[in-house]
This record gives structure tokens, sequence and C-alpha cells, in this order.
């Protein structure tokens, strides 16, 4: 008898959400005195790596920065939140979206500013290192189901991007 996976019972998105903290040193900094970029990046990978293993139920690896905006710089000593959350989930993908806040150090009674956001995909995958089911993301509130359909418009663009550039190598 042939056993066929099975997909797992959804998880709502509040489930994988995730934030981390940090604050920015002077080992952060690029060389015209702010934090640098890559910085960020692999804090955003962090968190986003975090709320993709939380929904999916095991390891997920990185399969693409689809997006990443830094839209202000970070200086050395703001505290950096980044939060995290699953958009949309395939059979084996899921896209985390990651926002970026900074409370700079010196008006800590101000609101916090957003530094940066990003959107990456990741990939469920087993103990083999092959893809696996990853659970549907069940959207709770209409913020949810906006980056659910958004999350979809930006999917749609990768694979017909990719078919481009497959169908131009080819000719």
């Amino acid at each position: 008898m042939t056993e066929h996976p099975t997909t797992p019972a959804g998880k709502p998105t509040s489930y994988s959400r995730v934030t981390l903290s940090r604050i920015m040193t002077a080992v952060d900094v690029n060389l015209y005195g702010t934090v640098h970029g890559g910085v960020l990046m692999k804090f955003v990978d962090d968190v986003a790596g975090a709320a993709a293993a939380r929904h999916s139920g095991g390891t997920a690896v990185t399969a693409s920065i689809d997006e990443i905006v830094f839209s202000e710089p970070v200086r050395v000593g703001d505290l950096v939140h980044a939060h995290a959350q699953v958009n949309w989930t395939g059979n084996t993908s899921m896209e985390v979206g990651v926002k970026v806040v900074a409370e700079r150090w010196d008006s800590a009674e101000e609101e916090p500013v957003r530094v940066a956001t990003a959107y990456l995909v990741f990939v469920g995958v087993d103990v083999g290192g092959a893809p696996r089911a990853v659970r549907p993301v069940l959207t709770e509130t209409a913020e949810d189901e906006r980056r659910y359909k958004e999350a979809e418009i930006r999917r749609a663009h990768r694979l017909a991007k990719r078919r481009a550039i497959q169908a131009h190598r080819a000719s």
C-alpha cells in the first residue's frame, strides 16, 4: 500500500509572528557611520527564518529574498526590533514579511522609526534536505488577508520573471 503525504493542519497567521530585538553597536557600523545593510539583512533573515520554522513546524531554509527596502539609516545605540510573520503558503514554500523598526537611543520617548521592510521566501525541508509540505496559513484579519493577496501577486511576478529568463536563455 502506498502512503501519500498529507498536508498538515493550517495555523493562524498570529501563530507565526516573531519579534527579535537588539541594540546596534560599533561592530555593526559601515564606513559612513551607520549600521551596515548586511547586518540588517542577516537580522531580517534570522527573524524570518524563526517565523518560517515556527509556522511550518520544522526546518525551513531561505530560498530567496524577494525584496528588501532600507527606508531610514540605523545608528549605533538604536534598539532595533524586527517583526516577522508568514504572509502566504504554498505546498512547500512560504512568504515571510518583515518590518524593522528602530527606537532611537537619543530620543527613546518618540515612536519607533520604520527602517526597513522585506519579503523572503522559505521552503520547508525534511532531515535529508528535500522539500516537505508546509501547513497552510489561515488569515485572521483584513490586514492578514491584504498581505496574503499581495504575496500572491509577488509570487506571480517571481514565476513570470523566472519563465521569461528561461525562455530568453533557451532562444
